[in-house]
């Protein structure tokens, strides 16, 4: 462990410290308010949920065979050069915990991955997250799991790749953006099938880490300072989840721009692009407490998994099985995608080295123009 983490004030002025530590007084003040009304309204919560019908337990479905897993997640890296900017994608499908262990063709490789150098540019980040999403959706409309976890909100592709193309149309001289456009129409299409999952030996389940959607704290009346997910932490006993409901609706109408793309391929992508609109509209949300020292897992889904009993049986002994290690706030696949893919970020200052020291062997010029212009000078990393 590196001094940083023994020592994290040694670098910040003393004063400062000082008033950052008299402040955390204040601070925990108001967490303790803020747990105080949660747990004083817990029973009155429940209450309502059981009233409601809105509460359900692992024993009202019916028992299905233990189902296979897998968990989906990637990450995107910019290192900033003197010359150029490195970028590196990746997505990562990790198969859960075994047994059972799926016995169906998994196509390989079980991953993607996409360098490039480019000038640089502001948009870089946002392209490069975009591709990252689509590789993610590829990868998990691919995987022949009973259940596919995907990291992050269901409707985060969407928000991505609209703001990507709109950066595209800024950028067109962009590696990343000429790779986003090839591939859109791909990215699309898994997306539209992990959304329709209309395979009933299939379920695709999208687990946000963070989410500060109040679908049933709107219908119930619950304070607006505190989310759905931190509310049913608080309500949930282990081994109950919530009835599925509507995903909260968007502010302004969904949109994907797709006017960077050449108008021979135009008319299929907007196509693919009205199903997903119609699609969101059908996505459920449900709460699930798979342990106690656990806090409530938001599952996000398509409607046709809830409104089987066995699919959706399927999906909550997933995550019965798949979070059964303390310490491990989410599905086991996905949280080791999630270690696995983070690495990223540290091992781009070793990928810049090895590409300088080949750009050495062949470069032509003044060897002290490749180390100075290839001199990094600050990562940018990201989910």
């Amino acid at each position: 462990m590196g001094n940083e983490h023994k020592r994290p004030f040694a670098e910040l002025p003393a004063a400062l410290v000082e008033e950052l530590l008299a402040q955390s007084g204040q601070l925990s003040q108001r967490i303790r308010e803020d747990l105080e009304a949660m747990r004083q309204a817990r029973w009155e919560g429940r209450e309502a949920l059981e009233r409601k019908g809105f509460l359900q337990r692992e024993g009202d479905l019916p028992a299905v065979p233990v189902p296979t897993t897998c968990g989906v997640d990637g990450a995107y890296a910019v290192e900033r050069l003197i010359a150029t900017d490195l970028v590196a994608v990746v997505a990562v499908a990790v198969e859960g915990l075994t047994p059972p262990s799926e016995t169906r063709y998994w196509p390989e490789p079980r991953h993607r991955a996409y360098v490039a150098t480019e000038g640089h540019e502001e948009e870089t980040g946002t392209l490069a997250r975009a591709i990252m999403i689509g590789m993610e959706l590829e990868l998990a409309a691919q995987a022949p799991h009973d259940v596919v976890f995907l990291d992050g909100s269901l409707t985060t592709p969407l928000i991505y790749f609209n703001q990507a193309m709109n950066r595209a149309l800024e950028a067109p001289t962009l590696y990343l953006t000429g790779y986003l456009l090839k591939h859109v129409e791909g990215y699309l299409a898994a997306y539209r099938d992990i959304l329709r999952a209309g395979r009933t030996d299939r379920a695709w389940v999208a687990v946000p880490k963070y989410s500060v959607r109040r679908e049933l704290g709107k219908q119930l009346g619950w304070s607006q300072r505190v989310d759905d997910r931190a509310m049913l932490t608080t309500l949930l006993e282990p081994g109950e989840f919530t009835v599925p409901q509507p995903l909260e609706p968007p502010r302004q109408p969904w949109h994907i721009n797709l006017n960077p793309l050449p108008e021979k391929s135009r008319a299929h992508a907007e196509a693919l692009r009205a199903e997903i609109i119609q699609l969101l509209s059908d996505v459920r949300v449900a709460y699930y407490r798979p342990r106690g020292w656990l806090p409530a897992v938001r599952l996000e889904m398509s409607r046709s998994i809830p409104e089987n009993a066995a699919r959706l049986a399927g999906v909550i002994q997933a995550l019965h099985y798949q979070c059964g290690a303390p310490g491990m706030l989410e599905p086991y696949p996905l949280y080791l995608a999630d270690r696995m893919v983070k690495h990223l970020g540290r091992a781009m200052p070793t990928l810049r080295q090895i590409t300088g020291q080949r750009l050495a062997e062949t470069y032509a010029g003044d060897l002290n123009d490749v180390f100075l212009n290839l001199h990094g000078y600050r990562t940018e990393s990201g989910r």
